[in-house]
């Protein structure tokens, strides 16, 4: 195993932590909260069907393939990203600051 140096405020919270000293003030219900509103995130109880071009296919399959993870799940997290707003096109700046 590596050999970290910490400074001087980091190794004593280290101690602190392995001693025992911190504790969560995590209450049972926001807890459970927490719980729930992942597994909503998470839960995929819906199917959709769509029509693609099958270079765009090929295209999904090799993305996905690189990113080690099967078409289906790229396609839903990129789906997620759009529709929760945190998907961008990077290309966008990329014409604009060419255009200058």
């Amino acid at each position: 195993m590596k050999n970290i140096q910490l400074d001087k405020e980091e190794q004593e919270l280290l101690d602190a932590f392995e001693a025992g000293e911190f504790q969560s003030d995590l209450t049972p219900a926001r807890r459970e909260f927490i719980e729930q509103s992942a597994a909503q995130t998470f839960k995929k109880d819906k199917r959709i069907n769509i029509r693609i071009s099958s270079r765009d296919l090929t295209a999904l399959r090799r993305r996905a393939a690189e990113e080690g993870m099967p078409y289906q799940t790229l396609v839903a997290s990129i789906l997620h990203k759009y529709v929760s707003g945190t998907l961008y096109d990077v290309t966008a700046n990329k014409t604009v600051e060419s255009n200058r």
